[in-house]
């Protein structure tokens, strides 16, 4: 049976969780996600993507460990894991589209954590047979959750900072990115915009950055890219996360305005903001109705 709560209760109380007990996923959430995953095909910004649910063959799990995550997964009954094309916005669209998937799947009571630079690409790319026109950037762990946490999440929370995320005056901005956005200010939106604030992110770096513009629900979304994410830095080769991340802020931000009854539209079109922008880069923009 599909959950009924809150999305919003979905999105605050949902953690990235890496250590799950030693139980398959059962037959009816099995047929519930791979029913969900079917409908899950293309991005608000018009990439084409699949996605699949990757469990173990039997009793073993040996065909699952051999996908490889270095050591930070424990247990896991499974992964979801997709493949999306080429495209301008093919990683929001795939952080979107993914992001889906694990809110739903959280709604049903599976626990969740997304990987993007702890996994073995080779292996997940055989497992989801991935083709030369598309990408693979993340996958996301899931399964049931172990009744304590094991040590690497212990230390993967503490050295994220997940109970430390940044505040509104740091992420979001009205008119420009000079003048912090107030709660009070924010409207209707304020929950759509605290959604975004929660979301996951890589190292929880929260790269996103919004501007609302002045008396109008008309957001601008703007990226931040962590230094090590940049070209020449340390993790260059999966610097594209970030992107990703901004997905995730997107279906978090729809998702929560829909249950809201807010409606709008995504759409592509740079209000050229510069005033307090430094290195930001202009991603997408919500028009609210």
């Amino acid at each position: 049976m599909e959950s009924k709560r809150s999305i919003v209760d979905i999105m605050g109380r949902r953690y990235s969780n890496r250590t799950y007990m030693k139980e398959q996923i059962t037959r009816d959430h099995r047929e519930i996600i791979q029913g969900f995953i079917s409908g899950v095909k293309a991005g608000p910004l018009g990439s084409s993507a699949r996605f699949t649910l990757i469990t173990d063959s039997g009793e073993s799990r040996e065909s699952l460990r051999e996908l490889g995550t270095y050591g930070v997964i424990r247990n896991a009954a499974g992964f979801f894991a997709g493949a999306v094309k080429h495209s301008d916005h093919c990683f929001e669209d795939y952080g979107y589209l993914l992001e889906k998937i694990v809110i739903h799947a959280a709604g049903m009571g599976l626990a969740t954590c997304w990987l993007g630079g702890t996994f073995s690409k080779s292996g997940f790319a055989r497992g989801i047979s991935l083709e030369k026109d598309e990408a693979l950037p993340a996958v996301v762990a899931t399964g049931y959750a172990a009744p304590k946490p094991g040590l690497v999440d212990s230390i993967m929370r503490f050295g994220a900072g997940s109970k430390y995320r940044k505040q509104w005056d740091s992420l979001f901005f009205s008119g420009d990115m000079t003048a912090p956005l107030k709660e009070s200010d924010a409207g209707s939106y304020a929950v759509p915009i605290e959604m975004v604030r929660r979301a996951p992110s890589a190292a929880n770096k929260q790269p996103w950055r919004i501007v609302k513009e002045l008396g109008k629900n008309i957001f601008h979304f703007y990226m931040l890219r962590t230094k090590m994410y940049r070209e020449g830095g340390k993790m260059v080769g999966i610097q594209d996360l970030q992107r990703v991340d901004m997905g995730i802020a997107m279906y978090h931000f729809e998702a929560s305005a829909a249950e809201s009854k807010l409606v709008g539209s995504w759409t592509v079109a740079n209000p050229g903001i510069t005033a307090g922008a430094g290195d930001c880069e202009y991603i997408v923009t919500w028009k609210g109705k």
